[in-house]
Formats: C-alpha cells, sequence, structure tokens
C-alpha cells in the first residue's frame, strides 16, 4: 500500500507537467500576439479617424476653391493689391507709381532700389527704397499719397535728414553773394529715405 503512493504521486506530477507545459506554451504565444492585434486595433481606430477628417477636408476643398476664385475675379479686391505675374513686374509697378507719387508733390526724386522678396511670405510683399529731397511741405504731401494710393501701399521704415549750408568764410562779395543764394534756395530741404511695400496677388500662384 505504501510503496503505491509514491508511484501515484510521480504518475500525477508527471502528467501534471505534460498538461501544464502545453499550457504555458500556448499562453507564450497568445499573449503576445493577444497584444499585438490589441496594438494594430489601436493604429486602425487612428488611422479610421485620420482618414475621416481627411476626406471631409477633401470635401470642403472644391467650395474653397470656388470661394478663392469668385474673390479672385473680384475687382474691388484685386484693387488693394498688385496684379503681376512676377515679384519683378510687382516691383517694376511699385517704383514706377512711387516716382509718379514723388513728382506730383513737387519733390525731387534721387534714387530708388527694388528690395528682394520673402517668398515665405502670403501674399507676398513687394518693396522699394527711394530716396527723395524736398521741403517739409513736399514730404508731407507724398505721405499723404501714399496713404491714398491704389493699390494699398505702406512706409516701413522713414529716415529724414536735413540739408543744411554749410557756413565758410568768405573774402570776396561776389563769392559771398553766391554763397548766399545757394544758402537761400537750400533752406528747408528735407533728404528723405522711404522703405514702402504693397501686396501681390500674381506673385504668390
Amino acid at each position: 500500500m505504501s510503496g503505491r503512493r509514491p508511484d501515484r504521486l510521480s504518475c500525477a506530477l508527471a502528467w501534471g507537467l505534460a498538461l501544464l507545459l502545453p499550457l504555458l506554451l500556448v499562453l507564450s504565444v497568445a499573449l503576445p500576439w493577444r497584444q499585438q492585434l490589441q496594438v494594430l486595433d489601436e493604429q486602425l481606430a487612428r488611422g479610421t479617424d485620420q482618414l475621416q477628417r481627411y476626406q471631409r477636408l477633401m470635401a470642403t476643398l472644391p467650395v474653397l476653391r470656388a470661394e478663392l476664385a469668385r474673390e479672385q475675379a473680384n475687382d474691388d479686391f484685386k484693387a488693394f493689391y498688385f496684379d503681376a505675374a512676377t515679384p519683378a513686374l510687382a516691383g517694376a509697378r511699385l517704383q514706377s507709381e512711387v516716382q509718379e507719387v514723388v513728382r506730383a508733390a513737387g519733390a525731387r526724386p534721387i534714387s530708388t532700389q527694388i528690395l528682394p522678396v520673402d517668398k515665405d511670405e502670403q501674399p507676398p510683399r513687394v518693396r522699394i527704397r527711394t530716396q527723395l529731397q524736398g521741403t517739409t511741405g513736399e514730404l508731407l504731401d507724398v505721405l499723404y499719397r501714399i496713404e491714398e494710393a491704389r493699390p494699398f501701399l505702406f512706409v516701413d521704415q522713414m529716415s529724414i535728414r536735413s540739408t543744411t549750408p554749410r557756413a565758410a568764410a568768405v573774402r570776396r562779395n561776389s563769392r559771398r553773394a553766391v554763397r548766399r543764394s545757394r544758402s537761400q534756395a537750400q533752406v528747408g530741404q528735407l533728404t528723405v529715405r522711404l522703405d514702402i511695400f504693397g501686396y501681390s496677388l500674381g506673385a504668390g500662384q
């Protein structure tokens, strides 16, 4: 009787191990597989959500394009921008209009330079730097004309330098008279540098 109990116990342990090993093997494969399936399900859910959002955005694209086309065809809208095919053409038009403004105000244009365009700006800006000479009243007239201009023009930077005659000792009366006439002609004259910009439609397309 006592000899059979160890045999039965060892037999039960053997059967238990025989059943436990396959179960552990199944669990070692099934648990990672289930975790991987959960990860895939979450990724699928996120992808489905993103796809639905993209589909909603794509559905609004024709409406946005139609609205943009209507705005670009609006003459009132175009009046605010330079309608030019390239930044160079827009800059040339801006340069021409500013020179016309300066002359119309009675001032004297000295130089004008087209500044580089920042391609990342939307809508892009076209900028020039102009230098002129005139009286205080002529400068104010230039600024008023820039404010009223169409397309819109904006003054980015402005520097003003007064033109003062140099004092010099002269001996001859003729030279003194010449210098006095030149000084009177220069009284009230200002040398002004302006950075002016406007916005372009065609340059950003």
